[in-house]
């Protein structure tokens, strides 16, 4: 394809919706409030904003006037840039291609819940009779009926990964869905993809408000926000925190697998990619913040909910336990009964004591969820009990599907770009046949996180296929491009396309702060790595009704490094068999001249 013949967006609003609707992902959902959790509420801004700052921009900035100025994908980009860096777009290729086969897998789960929330009663809410029909299954009581729906009927997962099983026809089939809608959305490239995002990139934040308005009139709502904003400044000493904040930032704007690239290599010569990467950088940062006031509205509710609960089950207990009347105890004392009880009635009291439970609104706000847990176990727990749960339901479940198709299509984007670039296939088929011989080979090899085992290589894949790759391919960019390419040349062809020079800036981030922080965090996973020791994964207990920690088999381990070598290895192969082509060349040339 060339660069006259390449299409364009439509209009830099089409980019960058795009480039919205790529960002804005699942992350912002669940990731983001999970680490303000874990790191001190309110004060968990302070290091994400300062990384935004010194890493996020600057980074988000460079991927896109690269892919403006070359025209190509990730692949074709690098290797114009040097021939010896063309690994650099295969590793970013490998790593969405990883990224594919799970995380549509998401996109299945979020049908399957859509699919049942058009139920009378949500089959989460309650849990299902055992088979005398005499009571609830025993295991879903011990779980709870949110727990046994996603890992029982969503997942129905194995003990352990060494219990593969057959495949879950019903999620194989939502994964299907999944793949063709993702195939609809980007059949012509930029064409359909452009269309498209005007919907992906703006109804979720229709939805997200309207949970907002819902969530902050939710009984206990307040308790949840207040949480999320009550600063715990003693976690900034806390050097887990600060990384914490630079990956949340590196990995939301979706760094080093080559969409950015991918997407802005279809703009107009002169699109003032500068602002849009701090406006679209901005409105990541922006509904990751609006995101945690949502969830932390609805998880006020949760756990709320959950106290008072309690209190009820406690005074209940005092009220069977003791001759007492109902108007004496009222959920707000029930504690204070509890310990009156203790020292009036010491006997009788002693035969309660281990049915006792400590009921506490601080302890329930401080349970930590993230991930699949906190999008598909705490948000169904309170949605079944809101009014009209099954409309709420269907509300975030679409919301999920569009942040994560969003999200599929920049990842999609990035392997079929550098495909029709280096036109591997062109001569023989159409782009739409490309584009769905790919969507069918992530469907094909995808199909193994429907088996009863999957969840535990999903896992796998979600720990390790791109964290540490993606931290090597954005250092090795970044490096590339300011010691490679060069930052003088890098600076002329902005000043091409913009008209200026990047100021002050824009060059101190790219040539010594962004490159520091990335080898500070390549660094501190390798470490981290290192002294975890064996790696272990949760493993779902049937007989407990919860997840237990187990240790990978041999081939688990071997498999994880395998996948962590694969994309690394990429750069270094791909610049040795440059060097080897060029030696050859050199050789053939040498030898032409003496004969």
């Amino acid at each position: 394809m060339s660069k006259e013949a390449r299409p364009s967006w439509d209009s830099p609003m089409q980019f960058v919706l795009a480039c919205v609707s790529y960002a804005v992902g699942l992350g912002n959902v669940w990731r983001f409030p999970y680490l303000c959790q874990m790191h001190g509420g309110g004060g968990f801004l302070i290091p994400y904003l300062l990384m935004l700052i010194l890493e996020g921009i600057p980074l988000f900035c460079m991927e896109l006037a690269i892919g403006q100025k070359m025209r190509l994908g990730s692949i074709g980009a690098w290797m114009a840039i040097s021939p010896y860096l063309g690994g650099l777009g295969i590793a970013s290729v490998v790593t969405s291609m990883y990224l594919c086969l799970y995380y549509n897998v998401i996109n299945a789960w979020s049908f399957w819940y859509l699919f049942h929330s058009f139920q009378s009663v949500l089959p989460w809410a309650e849990c299902p009779v055992d088979v005398n029909r005499t009571g609830y299954l025993e295991e879903c009581e011990v779980a709870s009926s949110t727990q046994y729906f996603f890992y029982r009927e969503t997942l129905n997962i194995s003990s352990s990964i060494d219990e593969n099983g057959g495949l879950h026809m019903g999620q194989a089939l939502c994964l299907l869905l999944a793949w063709i809608i993702v195939y609809l959305f980007i059949v012509r490239g930029v064409k359909s993809t452009g269309v498209v995002v005007y919907f992906t990139a703006t109804f979720p934040y229709v939805v997200l408000f309207i949970y907002l308005i819902r969530g902050v009139t939710l009984h206990g709502a307040w308790n949840g926000v207040k949480y999320m904003f009550t600063p715990k400044l003693e976690q900034l000493a806390n050097p887990q925190t600060w990384i914490n904040a630079a990956t949340q930032i590196f990995f939301s704007l979706g760094l080093g697998f080559g969409s950015l690239i991918a997407f802005s290599s279809y703009n107009h010569h002169n699109n003032d990619f500068e602002k849009q990467a701090v406006v679209v950088s901005l409105i990541n940062s922006g509904t990751s913040v609006f995101a945690s006031v949502v969830t932390f509205s609805i998880y006020g509710f949760k756990a709320t909910f959950n106290y008072e609960s309690c209190l009820e089950r406690m005074r209940m207990l005092c009220l069977n336990s003791f001759d007492l009347s109902e108007e004496s105890i009222s959920v707000e004392n029930v504690t204070a009964w509890i310990s009156h009880l203790n020292i009036t009635h010491p006997e009788s009291f002693a035969a309660i004591a281990s049915k006792i439970e400590h009921c506490s609104l601080e302890a329930e706000l401080d349970t930590a969820v993230e991930g699949t847990g906190l999008a598909f176990i705490v948000y169904s727990e309170a949605i079944k009990n809101m009014p009209l749960s099954q409309l709420w339901s269907v509300l975030y479940f679409i919301m999920l599907l569009l942040l994560g198709m969003g999200s599929m299509l920049g990842n999609v984007t990035a392997i079929i770009t550098p495909l029709a670039d280096i036109k591997l296939l062109s001569h023989y088929l159409s782009s739409e046949s490309i584009n769905g011989l790919v969507c069918l080979l992530c469907l094909l090899l995808g199909l193994g996180f429907t088996s009863r085992s999957g969840n535990y290589w999903f896992t796998i894949f979600n720990e390790y296929a791109a964290t540490l790759s993606l931290l090597f391919i954005v250092f090795i960019e970044v490096i590339s491009v300011c010691y490679v390419y060069g930052l003088r040349r890098f600076e002329r062809d902005i000043e091409d396309m913009l008209g200026h020079r990047p100021n002050w800036y824009w060059k101190v981030m790219w040539a010594v702060v962004s490159p520091l922080l990335l080898f500070s965090l390549f660094i501190f996973y390798i470490i981290n790595y290192i002294q975890g020791g064996t790696p272990t994964y949760q493993a779902w207990d049937k007989d407990l009704g919860r997840s237990v920690v187990k240790e990978y088999p041999v081939y688990g381990q071997v498999f994880i490094a395998l996948l962590l070598l694969s994309a690394l290895s990429c750069v270094p192969l791909a610049a040795l068999h440059s060097l080897c082509r060029r030696t050859q060349r050199g050789t053939q040339i040498r030898q032409h001249r003496h004969a």
